[in-house]
């Protein structure tokens, strides 16, 4: 049977090899000038390949109808994927927060590794290639309906005819590796339905200008919680990032997956709902803390206050924070009232900044929204509108949060596709 890969990320690749593999002959258009360019920047450049927690505990880290992938994960696991991945050359290890990458923590490595088995699977690779067109045939079926058919491909330089087609062109972010919504366009025009996309895993930016005194500071071990008014909308622990609009680093880009879905949230970041509190110390109680900034203004006695605080903080926050705390920066330590101690301790435990928005779709690492679920069968990734139409990863209207569980939603997928032909 010919099928024809629309796209040539994760979940493409992945769909190509497996189809080959059940005997499919098989192409992967690609309109990049390479395969695999989002994935060559995931984790870092580390590629998160996927995690390595049970497997019921994946539905609950995608917060984009998770429920809809109950068939794919269990039809393609995350042991699947690690033994796919070991057998194609690509030796893993687990890490913090059972994220699994692989061991030369090179995403190169796992795209040249995935470009190997296509070869070997002697799957076409058409590369600097626009797909302008899917072609269908209407034809009846057995109670005389109207059905559409995949027939061909229309590519810049040409017809591809094939019988089946997998749409795995991702979604909208990072525009430069090739996510530009194509695919949209491809199933909207055949009458699917295109849930509005929107930015995930994605910075934020914030109201308050002077954040831009403390771009690049990078934090680890810090809590944060974002709030809607005095309601707890999420809470984490680990590393985040100051940038000249506002925040970002992996404890926020997890925060956003969830205030995408607050009701009403573009209004609420209009009104100055949403804050995000960011804890510097969250192993002491603000008690504790306050008797430590004593200890240290004992250490640093007649020191000025500006001075007193390398010990606590890092050196590039500590100006920023003199400021917040409203204590005289050429204040001795020893004059520092016992309320100003408590004061800061309080600032230290609970800096806080009120959300005016998402960064850009572009700025995302992935896109919410997509192909309508609805029109999807869950159990093959065919299309319930046309017959020999499959999608694959991100082009669903599904989302993820951080953690290796994006990429697993593509070759899941990817499989079941591919299985499915």
């Amino acid at each position: 049977m010919k099928v024809v890969v629309i796209g040539g990320g994760a979940a493409g690749m992945v769909a190509a090899i497996m189809a080959s593999r059940k005997g499919h002959q098989v192409v992967i258009v690609e309109k990049m000038r390479s395969l695999g360019r989002k994935l060559s920047i995931t984790g870092k450049g580390r590629c998160n390949i996927t995690n390595a927690t049970e497997m019921e505990n994946f539905i609950k880290n995608v917060p984009g109808n998770g429920k809809f992938l109950y068939s794919a994960f269990n039809q393609f696991t995350n042991q699947d994927a690690i033994n796919f991945f070991n057998e194609i050359g690509v030796k893993t290890k687990v890490e913090r927060g059972e994220r699994i990458f692989p061991v030369s923590d090179s995403a190169l490595e796992v795209i040249d590794k995935l470009k190997k088995e296509l070869d070997r699977q002697k799957v076409r690779v058409i590369v600097d290639t626009k797909v302008e067109d899917i072609i269908v045939q209407e034809t009846k079926n057995e109670n005389n309906e109207i059905i559409q058919k995949v027939k061909a491909v229309k590519v810049e330089t040409g017809i591809i005819e094939c019988e089946k087609v997998i749409l795995a062109t991702g979604g909208k972010s990072y525009p430069t590796t090739g996510s530009t919504g194509d695919g949209y366009n491809f199933a909207e025009k055949l009458g699917h339905t295109i849930i509005t996309p929107k930015p995930s895993l994605v910075p934020v930016e914030v109201y308050e200008k002077d954040i831009v005194q403390i771009q690049g500071v990078s934090l680890k071990n810090v809590g944060i919680k974002f709030l809607d008014g005095k309601k707890n909308v999420y809470e984490d622990f680990g590393e985040m990032l100051f940038t000249h609009y506002g925040v970002s680093g992996p404890t926020i880009l997890s925060g956003s997956a969830h205030l995408l879905r607050v009701k009403n949230i573009e209004e609420k970041f209009k009104n100055r709902n949403i804050s995000i509190n960011i804890d510097l110390k969250p192993a002491l109680t603000t008690e504790k803390l306050e008797s430590r900034i004593q200890r240290d203004f004992e250490k640093y006695t007649k020191k000025q206050f500006k001075n007193s605080l390398g010990d606590l903080l890092p050196g590039k926050l500590i100006n920023y924070i003199v400021e917040k705390s409203g204590i005289p920066e050429d204040k001795q330590t020893d004059q520092i009232t016992r309320e100003e101690r408590r004061r800061l301790a309080e600032l230290l435990k609970n800096l806080e900044f009120k959300v005016k928005k998402f960064r850009p779709i572009e700025e995302a690492i992935i896109t919410a929204g997509g192909v309508s679920t609805k029109e999807i069968n869950s159990s093959t990734m065919e299309s319930k509108l046309v017959s020999g139409l499959f999608f694959a990863g991100e082009i669903i209207d599904v989302d993820a949060y951080t953690g290796g569980f994006n990429l697993q939603i593509a070759y899941s997928t990817a499989f079941v596709a591919a299985n499915n032909l």
